[in-house]
Formats: C-alpha cells, structure tokens, sequence
C-alpha cells in the first residue's frame, strides 16, 4: 500500500440510528464488501500505527537517567510484598496498582532504565492503535489515521514513553475503555454483564490512576450526543454506578493520604503555561501549532454543522475529554487541596490528538479544493480525473509541510527527551554511581546531601544503581526504606556521625549551593563537619548538579 493510499483512503463510518454511524445499511455488493473489510483495515491500521509509536518512544528511553518519581516507582516495586503493602498503608496508595505490576515485571527483565521504562513504550504503541480505533469511530478513517499518527509524537506521549510511571498505562487505558464505551452504545447491547464489565473496567482503571474517573463525564457526552434510547442511559448508568462503588477503596486511600500531594502547592503548575503549554506540548513552538489545528477543526466542524451536515460524534466528547478533567482539576486545587499537575492530564492526549487530526484533515481537504480548481488536465482515460490528481497534489503538500513542522518544532524536543540528563532538570544519578565505582574502594564510607527534598537527593542513586556502591559503607544510614512504611531511608545528620568515622576515605555526595562550579560553590555542612572531624578534601569533582567530594583522614 502506497502512503498516498493509506492517508488519502476516507473510509466512511457505518450507518447506524443517531449520529454514530459504521455501514450502511444497504444491501448492495459494494457494501458487503465495506463490512467485511472495515474492521480489517482498522485493524491493520491500528496495529501498524500502535507498533510504529511503541518503537519511536522507546527509541533511546534508556538514555536519561533515573529521577526522583522514577525512584518512588523502582524502590517501591523492589520491595518485597509485605515491606509494599507496609508502604502502601501509609503513602502512594494511588499508584500501589502499578508498583505491583513493575514488581512482577522487574522480577522478569530487571531494574535497569532500559527495562522499566519498556511497559511505558508499550502502553504507548497501545495508545496510538486505540486512538486509530476511537478517532475512526468517532469521526472517520483519515481523521483516525491522522490522529494515531499525532498522539504517537506529541512532546506528553513520547514524554510518557520514557517513564517509569503509570501515566502511559493511564492514557491507553483511557483510551480503550472510551472506546469499548463507544461500541456498547453503538451496538445498543442490552445485556448488563456488558455494562458490568465496562463498570469494572473502569474502576481498575480508577485503581491504576484515580483521575481516569474523570472519564465518566466524557462517556456521559458520548451517550448525549448519541440519541440513544433509554434503556441505554439506564445499562449505562448501571455501569457508571459500578464504576464509582468499586473505585471507593481507591478514593478512600487518596484522600487518607491527600497530604502526600501538599508538595505541588510549592511548584506553581496552576498556570497559564501549565495548562496550555507543559500539560501536553512541553514547548511554546509545539503548543502554537497545536492549538491552532484545534481551532481549526472545530470551527471547520461547527462551519459544516451551520451548512446542514451532521456534527461529527467526536467533537463534543472531545472537547469535554479536554475541558472537563483539566477544569475538575483546578477547580480542585483553588479550593479544595493541592491537585494538579500537568502530567496527571496525559490521559486526555487522545482527545487533543484527536481535534488535531480533525483540523489537519480540514486543512487537507481544503487544499484539495484549492488544488482542484487549478487543475485543468482533461480526465485520464483509463479511469482517472482531475479530483484524483488535486487530491493526491493535496496530500503531498500537506505531507511535505507536516514534515517541516514535525522536524522545526517536534524534532528538537523529542532529541531533548532523551539526552543523559533530560529528567528533572537535569538528574546526573547514573554518572554519579559510575564515577563513584570507578574511584571509590571497598570499605570506604559515604555520605549524601540531606538538604534538598528526597525526591532530588543523591542517595537515590545508592538504590538505584546498587552495584556501583558495593563494598561502601553507608555511614549515615539509621533505617533502610524496606523496613519503613515511608518511602525513603531515614539518615543521622553527618554532624552526629563524622566524629566516630575510622574510614581512611569518605565520599561526600553534595548538591551545591549557590554556584553550580565546583571550585566555587559553598562548602557543604557535610563537608565541613567531615573536616571538623579530622578528614581533608582531597579531590572534588562536578558530575552536573552533584558534586562528589573525596576526604581522606589525617
């Protein structure tokens, strides 16, 4: 199949009572046909352009080193099942689902980035072939492939693939079970354990990311603007009623340990550029193009609506996936509590893909008859016309403009993703543990910054990349993580410790203040106490954000 055949082909969806429509109800040869090969070629399509995202987000996902969320994640899925479940009663509830299933996983491949971050890129390729399915139903087939082919590179996907978090998990979920939602009104199916199912469904969503509730308002959009009858409203409200009652646990254990996300008061994400631009885009560049296909799309979509035609099913349910979560959340955070985060909408990035596609395939369209209108050739006598020839003319000038998009403003934050240190600003865990295993010895001491918050101190790296520190003596240590319901370890300050040290050689792991050049920067109260207990800098040696200090006694 040539690329002008699998853009261009508009497959129709079918007919069907209200706007959802999928075939038509015709009995002619032509539309057998079209039945027997629709969900075929959606298939095809779907798993190409699922298997196409999968492999471009794990595309150098090992690169980046571990950071602070990542830790959470890997520290927890490395304990054993008891230590989890003494973790999970205090803190992380919300994300234990997860942590359960990283643990099996890294039971099987390892700990290692490369590893832990390939559930990510997977669910991803997930995301991408459900919003082909999805998109396709929503609206039609060029519109379905287009948007595949947006989720799979907008800067939140190819973000979420290189994560060892549940977000990706999230957003296929999603996905999935709005489209599973979609199927059951379409097909108007009367049988409850259906609805039941799609009510459990969505509650072990709700288990593996508590937000994706917030899908329920967004399936409720694709019911309204589906005039369906009533006995559908009422199975659907059956599943919905499913839905809630089994994800109590879950909300239970949120809101016992609401505290755990006082933290996002501090770090001002409730702004302009956290909802426009970080939430899905990461770049202002990205984010101007984005929303201007967005506007596009739905004003070609209302325009259509004006001139008598249907409005696609899509539009409104998407326009809610978008608004309604990303609106419940700051809601939420003003005048309840700390709630948001732009990563905690990745799950709506197959509605944004979603009116992108629609505005592309406007663009495409009216390019077609712009071309059109200029194209004087007589028609081909072996079948062809000149509609033929301006749509072909079409979709390679839009083909070659969205490849210079793609490559101007795409291009340079996927490459930024994955560089070495690309995770909060710039986390260098891994170069520290590898600098620290080729200079450290057996029965040296070590010692970790204790002044910034857990989630940035170096002694993560201790945990993370545990062979490199074998050998050393962890002198600070009072309670390792497993043996606690927190998160992390619980250390003595080094001022306590530094005077009963017999260690010819400690290593000081220090985040510096004020200057980031090691030469410059303050001399760390580690350091300090180490040198009031008789050790002297020996060598000091900036990774990127960490300094690692060598003191030797005497």
């Amino acid at each position: 199949m040539t690329v002008e055949q699998l853009i261009g082909t508009v497959e129709r969806p079918v007919a069907s009572p209200g706007p959802i429509t999928h075939a038509s109800t015709s009995s002619t040869g032509d539309d057998r046909r079209r039945r027997v090969r629709l969900p075929r070629s959606l298939a095809g399509r779907a798993v190409i352009v699922g298997v196409v995202a999968a492999a471009l987000g794990y595309i150098g996902a090992g690169i980046p080193s571990y950071w602070g969320d990542e830790a959470a994640s890997v520290m927890s899925a490395q304990r054993s099942w008891s230590s989890l479940a003494l973790e999970l009663g205090k803190i992380d509830a919300v994300h234990g689902l997860y942590y359960a299933l990283l643990h099996g996983w890294i039971g099987v491949f390892g700990a290692g980035e490369w590893s832990t971050r390939a559930p990510s890129a997977i669910a991803v390729g997930l995301l991408a072939a459900g919003t082909v399915v999805l998109a396709t139903r929503w609206f039609d087939a060029r519109v379905g492939l287009i948007a595949g082919i947006v989720v799979a590179v907008l800067p939140r996907t190819t973000s979420m693939a290189t994560e060892a978090r549940s977000y990706a998990l999230g957003a296929a979920l999603a996905v999935w079970l709005t489209a599973a939602c979609t199927e059951l009104i379409r097909r108007r199916v009367r049988s409850p354990w259906w609805w039941t199912a799609y009510g459990v469904g969505l509650a072990l969503s709700a288990t593996l990311f508590v937000y994706l509730l917030l899908l329920v308002p967004v399936h409720l959009a694709v019911l309204a603007v589906s005039r369906a009858p009533r006995g559908t409203w009422l199975r659907w409200t059956l599943g919905a009623a499913v839905a809630v009652v089994g994800s109590w646990p879950i909300l239970a254990a949120a809101s016992a340990q609401r505290r755990q996300l006082h933290f996002l008061a501090e770090r001002g994400y409730a702004s302009v550029d956290g909802v426009v631009v970080r939430q899905w885009f990461e770049s202002a560049p990205v984010a101007v193009v984005a929303w201007t296909f967005v506007v596009v799309g739905v004003v070609a979509a209302v325009a259509a609506r004006l001139r008598g035609r249907r409005l696609p099913l899509g539009v409104v349910p998407s326009l809610a996936w978008i608004v309604v979560p990303t609106a419940a959340l700051l809601l939420a955070d003003a005048f309840v509590a700390p709630t948001y985060s732009p990563r905690y909408l990745s799950f709506a990035v197959p509605a944004v893909a979603m009116l992108i596609a629609v505005g592309v395939a406007s663009a495409i369209t009216a390019l077609e008859r712009i071309v059109g209108r200029r194209d004087q050739r007589p028609a081909d006598p072996a079948g062809g016309s000149r509609g033929v020839g301006a749509a072909a003319s079409a979709r390679v000038l839009a083909g070659v403009v969205a490849g210079a998009l793609a490559l101007s403003v795409l291009a340079p934050v996927y490459v930024r993703q994955r560089t070495e240190w690309a995770k909060d600003g710039g986390s260098d865990l891994r170069a520290v543990a590898e600098y620290v295993q080729q200079h450290a010895q057996p029965g040296d001491g070590i010692v970790f910054d204790r002044t910034t918050k857990p989630s940035r101190r170096p002694r993560l790296a201790l945990h993370l990349y545990p062979q490199a520190f074998a050998g050393l003596r962890d002198v600070a240590l009072r309670t390792p993580y497993e043996q606690r319901s927190g998160i992390w370890d619980t250390t003595s300050p080094v001022a306590v410790v530094a005077p009963d040290l017999d260690e010819h050689t400690v290593w000081a792991l220090e985040l510096p203040s004020g200057s980031p050049d090691a030469a410059n920067a303050a001399v760390p109260d580690d350091v300090q106490a180490l040198e009031a207990s008789g050790y002297r800098v020996v060598d000091t040696h900036l990774i990127h954000r960490t300094v690692v200090y060598r003191l030797e006694k005497g």
